[in-house]
């Protein structure tokens, strides 16, 4: 009855630990966090998705630039004011004294001027799109980003869900072993068992307490590196909620296949690499190509000495017209910059095909992992209950003198050990998924 009671204290303890939901308390206390809070602990925590985050509107403010560069042209304003000295003439030679012609010696000039560009050889529209492929780069970077974080997040918490399943197992496999040494002392009693035996179960006993010391210090260094990435101090305890195994998602290959390749941070990030090299041997090329656009300039001067007889007085001007220039040197200096550019977009349609090539090899390695944890459950499941049954059975054996304590004693332990790759191979399972899901661009 009072095993029937400690267990039943034990089942209560266990599921609030691992299955209550997020809650905030003051530092040092335990903070019971799901994954997904975890996930969002971790992105507002992280100073390298903020960066890139910051790079990205970088990245838009220049697309946004480049825009009204285009639409809207170029107006400056400006004046001056100077002062003029007299004209010496040198009616009798450089050396013979001058006379002063008398001019009008303040001088000022206000006006504005405009250009807009009309063709400059899609220039500025290639550079337009060039800015946009840049900000969705930097955009497909920060998803890549966010997704690594998330996916070594969701290693830390299974690493440390991993660590107190372990001491779940050996907590309550010291509790049967101490009732089963009960047991044996009450049997050494009878006179039914040796004394070696009470000794070697007392020291099998010692060896899984000492194993529970280590998984207790594994908590805690796991428990520190994942307080690390969400931003808590290293003091507080934080308990992960249960997870299930992931089966319910498992897909065909080819369905992740097709998903990395719409998805894919590697796979877009080369992609878009590569249209801005196409880009680039476009702006090359339009080196060769007119410059067209219209200007404009008004202003006002005094004194007026833009015709003959000047006077003191102010006066007012406007231009308005149509300027073209053609750049006749581009067309030899521009021909060892159109190769290198083509030479440009050959080496990164290449490297695409080589990361398309990468993206398939990840998805298939990942893909075989994830299927290879999942058989190992099914493995495991079975073993688990093959070594209960067998532990079942050399218990009765050995109470009824048919078996030796060495043979208890492995059938416990083999009894340990399945269940202890039961929990590893359902762990292993889910950081299996996580990282696949990470390949194909989609966690």
């Amino acid at each position: 009855m009072q095993r029937i009671v400690i267990l039943i204290v034990f089942f209560v303890f266990h599921r609030l630990a691992f299955a209550t939901p997020i809650t905030t308390t003051a530092a040092g206390d335990t903070l019971y966090i799901s994954l997904p809070d975890a996930w969002k602990k971790a992105e507002l925590h992280s100073r390298l998705i903020e960066i890139q985050r910051k790079t990205t509107a970088i990245a838009l403010e220049e697309f946004q630039d480049a825009k009204l560069e285009l639409l809207l042209p170029e107006i400056s304003v400006k004046g001056t004011a100077e002062k003029a000295s007299n004209i010496p003439i040198y009616e009798n030679g450089l050396f013979a004294k001058p006379t002063q012609h008398e001019v009008i010696h303040t001088l000022y000039h206000i006006g504005a001027e405009f250009y807009q560009v009309l063709y400059h050889g899609n220039k500025y529209r290639l550079k337009i799109k060039a800015d946009k492929t840049v900000h969705q780069l930097s955009e497909v970077q920060e998803n890549k980003i966010i997704s690594d974080i998330r996916y070594k997040t969701a290693a830390l918490y299974l690493d440390l869900q991993r660590c107190l399943l372990f001491k779940d197992l050996i907590t309550k496999d010291i509790y049967d072993q101490e009732e089963q040494l009960k047991e044996i002392k009450s049997f050494h009693k009878n006179g039914v068992v040796l004394k070696s035996d009470v000794l070697r179960v007392e020291l099998d006993l010692s060896k899984r307490r000492m194993a529970l010391v280590t998984i207790d210090n594994d908590i805690l260094i796991a428990s520190q590196k994942f307080n690390i990435i969400l931003g808590e101090p290293d003091e507080r305890l934080v308990l992960p909620a249960v997870l299930t195994t992931g089966k319910e998602d498992r897909q065909s290959y080819q369905h992740y296949l097709e998903q990395a390749l719409q998805h894919s941070f590697a796979y877009h990030i080369s992609e878009k690499q590569t249209e801005l090299s196409a880009i680039n041997l476009k702006k090359v090329k339009a080196n060769v190509k007119p410059n067209i656009g219209i200007y404009g300039e008004f202003y006002y001067a005094n004194p007026q000495i833009f015709l003959a007889p000047y006077n003191p007085y102010w006066y007012s001007l406007g231009v308005i017209g149509v300027k073209a220039t053609y750049p006749i040197s581009a067309l030899y200096h521009n021909i060892h910059k159109v190769s290198a550019a083509k030479l440009e977009l050959e080496k990164e349609e290449e490297a695409h095909h080589n990361t398309e090539d990468m993206v398939r090899q990840e998805v298939k390695e990942a893909y075989l992992r994830y299927d290879e944890a999942l058989k190992q459950i099914s493995v495991s499941e079975v073993d688990v209950k093959h070594a209960e049954e067998n532990a079942r059975i050399i218990k009765n054996t050995y109470f009824n003198q048919t078996s030796l304590i060495t043979d208890l004693l492995d059938a416990d332990i083999q009894l340990l050990q399945a269940r202890f790759d039961l929990a590893a191979a359902q762990i292993l399972a889910q950081n299996k998924y996580y990282l696949l899901q990470n390949v194909i661009g989609v966690l």
